[in-house]
């Protein structure tokens, strides 16, 4: 990192909101304010969806993709691209916009849907969708190949001497980089919960330069409001839980493959096949 860094404002961290390489600021969502319960979307009538058959077709497939999918599998993939507009219209209607929603550097951006575990995922070519596709997963496995790619392999140590103010960042450091050296999958979650240990402002300025920003940005809105960043240094991300008022009330580092209250579980998943065959029951009599 260079000697001009600046920390974000109103996070008190580095990750997430620093220029893309080529000089294009990353384009955040809007942080949601409010807790997200589940509706069914409203649903045309089936007098409504004529020459829409392709569209249910489509969320017909999705239906058996959710009723056969295992947490642990490869995300099952669902083309949408070769759709018109009047089916995708329809696909749109149906799947809504649920809790999560996230940016992976230029050329990703995905919405989870409202039934969980149905993301939609739009691959970009120089500001042009070039592929729209739905995957079903925990999350994201189109994200998953690529959010640590060009990261650190192992984490960054504090060097001697230390920046001015700079008093706790080493000791955290230490345990990032241990905790990085010693995770295989299926590992548990290595927490470090910033918000309960004494630190300065130049404490957290460092770990940020130390650890690298990444490209990926995970905002959730369930029972409260959580930013999720990618730092450069591999299974490690920033979490930070706000208030309705977008306040920080908690900031904490992870180290994990991504971070639990992104993900769907199986229960999850089974519920959604279970919501979308009900949607669907009265385009299929």
């Amino acid at each position: 990192m260079t000697s001009d860094f600046r920390m974000p404002e109103g996070l008190g961290i580095g990750p997430g909101s620093q220029s893309e390489p080529d000089g294009e600021a990353l384009d955040h969502m809007e942080m949601p304010r409010d807790m997200v319960t589940f509706d069914l979307p409203i649903a045309p009538e089936p007098e409504d969806t004529l020459g829409m058959e392709e569209g249910k077709a489509r969320l017909n497939a999705l239906q058996k993709l959710l009723a056969g999918y295992k947490i642990g599998a490869r995300a099952a993939l669902l083309e949408l691209g070769d759709l018109d507009q009047k089916n995708l219209g329809l696909v749109n209607q149906i799947l809504g916009e649920g809790e999560v929603s996230l940016v992976s550097g230029s050329d990703i951006q995905v919405q989870e849907a409202v039934f969980a575990g149905v993301w939609r995922v739009l691959h970009f070519d120089d500001g042009k969708v070039v592929r729209d596709t739905i995957e079903v997963a925990d999350w994201p496995h189109s994200v998953a190949d690529r959010v640590f790619g060009i990261a650190a392999k192992t984490g960054a140590l504090a060097e001697d001497p230390l920046p001015e103010s700079v008093f706790n960042a080493p000791s955290i450091l230490t345990e990032i980089a241990d905790a990085v050296a010693n995770y295989k999958p299926g590992t548990a979650t290595h927490s470090i919960n910033l918000s309960l240990l004494p630190h300065t402002e130049q404490d957290l300025e460092y770990l940020a330069r130390k650890l690298g920003v990444g490209d990926t940005i995970i905002l959730s809105r369930g029972y409260g409001n959580c930013r999720v960043s990618s730092t450069g240094t591999n299974n490690v991300w920033w979490v930070q839980y706000y208030n309705s008022q977008d306040a920080l009330i908690l900031n904490s580092i992870e180290i994990i493959n991504v971070p639990e209250v992104v993900c769907a579980a199986q229960e999850d998943i089974d519920d959604s096949a279970e919501r979308v065959a009900e949607v669907m029951e009265i385009y299929n009599e």
